[in-house]
């Protein structure tokens, strides 16, 4: 084999790679996308601007200092980048979200692309990796992160979370407070655990607290259930801070209890 055909295997290799740590480079071709240490250095020039594409809720818990919240669930996402642009005329805006995997910002900029809004970009890394990163440029609950070790793991998460059959075995030995924390549209009407469980949203704070009081006082595990196991992620950072003793998160959420029905 000789060098030009080494280099040649070695860069499909790279190539083959990259699109399984950056699926969106692969499914959303046309949409320009940034590296992280050329995000971060261009955003400290303020040659960029920041949008988090996140719910509000996943913005408040963690975000990139000085980054915008405009939500891509939101009715006024279109009117909203309109707006920023004309503010930061000349400027690209780097839309970003959770991850590597997390395909709301190239969805973000593609529908910016829809509206023949330009100069629109995606920064594909993501919050955590550049929390990771750069923790003296990131919020976590509106304060300086600092530390990236503050962040927490995905064993962490993993370690709270449990299967379906032993949620419902929680349910039954513990007596555990059981919380569905979907947001309205995600209910539809549907419950699973009919007349044990409680419901609050992620956006309401004072009920999380509420029944936060409640399991520490009678000394009960909260039992926690979301959509598809991936908001409980967010949810977490609250509990750790209000010290609960004692959580679970039910595994692939209401999604993955239907599925095994």
């Amino acid at each position: 084999m000789n060098q030009l055909t080494m280099f040649l295997a070695v860069l499909v290799l790279a190539q083959s790679a990259q699109a399984e740590e950056f699926p969106g480079r692969r499914q959303y071709p046309a949409v320009e996308y940034i590296e992280l240490h050329d995000f971060y250095y261009k955003l400290r020039r303020d040659e960029i601007v920041a949008v988090d594409v996140r719910t509000d809720y996943e913005y408040k818990t963690l975000h990139i200092k000085g980054a915008v919240n405009i939500s891509l669930t939101s009715d006024n996402f279109i009117e909203d980048m309109k707006i920023l642009q004309g503010i930061h005329k000349g400027k690209k805006i780097a839309l970003y979200c959770n991850g590597k995997t997390c395909l709301k910002s190239y969805k973000a900029a593609t529908k910016c692309r829809k509206y023949n809004l330009e100069d629109i970009i995606v920064y594909d890394a993501g919050v955590f990796d550049f929390a990771k990163s750069y923790p003296n440029d990131t919020n976590l609950f509106g304060e300086l992160l600092g530390d990236h070790q503050r962040l927490i793991s995905k064993d962490k998460l993993l370690a709270h979370s449990i299967s379906i059959p032993e949620f419902e075995d929680k349910i039954l030995k513990t007596n555990g407070i059981v919380l569905d924390v979907r947001d309205k549209q995600q209910r539809d009407g549907i419950s699973i655990f009919y007349m044990r469980e409680r419901r609050a949203s992620l956006d309401r704070p004072d009920l999380l607290d509420r029944y936060i009081k409640q399991a520490k006082d009678k000394g009960v595990p909260l039992l926690i259930y979301d959509q598809a196991g991936k908001q409980v992620r967010w949810l977490q950072y609250y509990l750790e801070k209000k010290q609960v003793p004692s959580y679970y998160f039910m595994a692939g959420g209401i999604d993955e209890y239907f599925d095994t029905l």
